[in-house]
C-alpha cells in the first residue's frame, strides 16, 4: 500500500480527528468550575501518568544533540504554547467556533511542508484546500456575542495562534516520526507539559477560588487519558504513514465533529447554515485527498 493511500492510517487520523473535536467541549466543561491552568496541567498529569510504565523502554533510544533541540522544539510548539492560546480562546469564544477555526492549520501545514520538507503541493490538495476554507469563513461569519463567548473575535484569534503552534508541531512531529515512535513522540509531549504547566498551576490554586467538581475533574482526566494519550499517538502513527500536507487536511474534519458534538453535550445551536458549511468542508477534505492518475495514450 502507498503513502498516497493508507488505510491504517486513514483510519487512524479520522479517529484522531474525532476525539481532539472532542476536546473543545471536554475543556470548555471543564472550565466552568476550574480555572484554564489546572485544568491543563490535570490533563498533562494523567497522560504522564499511563507513560511511567514506558520509560525503561523511551531510555533505550540513542538521542543526539539535534534529537534533543527537536524534542524541546516539539514541545514548546504543542503542549505549551498551543494549549496556553486554546485555553485563553475558549474563554471568549464558543467550542463550536474555535472548533472551526482548526481549519485554517490545513493550508498553513501544507505551504510549510512544502517548503521546509519538500513535500509536493498537488493541485487537488490546494483546491482541496481553498474549499475547505470557504466552509470555515462560512461557519465563523456566524459568530455572536453570548454569555459563554464574550468575545468571539479575540477568542478566535487565539485560536489561530494556537493553530500556527499546531503547524510548527506536525512539522517537527513528522520529522521526529522517522526515528522515534508514535507513543514515545506522545509521551514526551505530556512530560514536556507536566513540567511547563505545574507553576502555573501552583499559582492558579493559590490566588483563584476553584471547585474541583467531580464532573470538572472528569473531564480533565478525559482530556489527559483519551484526547492527548489516545488522540495523539493515533496522530503520531499517522504521521508515520501519511504525509504531514495530507495528514494536516483532516484538521478539517474537528469543526464538523466539535459542532455535532457542542449541540449535543453543551446545547450549542446547530442551524442549517452551519450544517451545510460542515458539508462543505468535508467535501473539501474529500476532494484533497483524491490522486488523480494521468494515463499517456499509448503509440501504435
Amino acid at each position: 500500500m502507498t503513502k498516497d493511500f493508507n488505510l491504517v492510517g486513514l483510519v487512524s487520523i479520522i479517529f484522531a480527528m474525532f476525539i481532539w473535536g472532542s476536546s473543545f467541549i471536554a475543556l470548555k466543561a471543564a472550565m466552568v468550575d476550574l480555572g484554564e491552568y489546572t485544568v491543563i496541567f490535570i490533563r498533562m498529569a494523567a497522560a504522564s501518568l499511563c507513560f511511567i510504565f514506558f520509560i525503561k523502554r523511551f531510555l533505550k533510544y540513542d538521542f543526539t544533540k539535534r534529537d534533543i533541540q527537536l524534542i524541546l522544539l516539539l514541545g514548546f510548539f504543542e503542549p505549551c504554547l498551543y494549549f496556553v492560546f486554546e485555553a485563553k480562546a475558549l474563554l471568549y469564544t464558543s467550542a463550536s467556533q474555535a472548533g472551526m477555526i482548526t481549519s485554517l492549520m490545513p493550508l498553513m501545514t501544507a505551504m510549510a511542508a512544502g517548503y521546509f520538507l519538500k513535500e509536493i503541493i498537488s493541485r487537488q490538495l490546494l483546491f482541496g484546500s481553498v474549499i475547505a476554507m470557504i466552509g470555515v469563513v462560512w461557519l465563523s461569519v456566524q459568530a455572536t456575542t453570548t454569555e459563554s463567548a464574550p468575545n468571539p473575535m479575540l477568542g478566535n484569534f487565539l485560536e489561530f495562534c494556537a493553530m500556527a503552534c499546531a503547524t510548527g508541531y506536525t512539522l517537527v512531529a513528522r520529522y521526529l516520526s522517522e526515528k522515534f515512535s508514535a507513543l514515545f513522540i506522545t509521551a514526551i509531549q505530556a512530560f514536556i507539559g507536566f513540567v511547563f504547566f505545574l507553576p502555573f498551576f501552583i499559582f492558579e490554586v493559590s490566588t483563584k477560588e476553584m471547585t474541583f467538581s467531580v464532573e470538572a475533574v472528569s473531564w480533565s482526566i478525559y482530556l489527559g487519558i483519551v484526547v492527548t494519550l489516545l488522540g495523539y499517538g493515533l496522530f503520531n502513527f499517522a504521521l508515520t504513514k501519511i504525509e504531514a500536507s495530507r495528514a494536516a487536511m483532516f484538521v478539517n474534519l474537528i469543526p464538523i465533529f466539535t459542532l455535532i458534538l457542542a449541540f449535543l453535550i453543551l446545547g450549542e445551536k446547530l442551524t442549517t447554515t452551519e450544517l451545510v458549511a460542515s458539508a462543505t468542508i468535508l467535501f473539501g477534505v474529500i476532494i484533497s485527498q483524491i490522486t488523480v492518475k494521468r494515463f499517456k495514450r499509448r503509440k501504435i
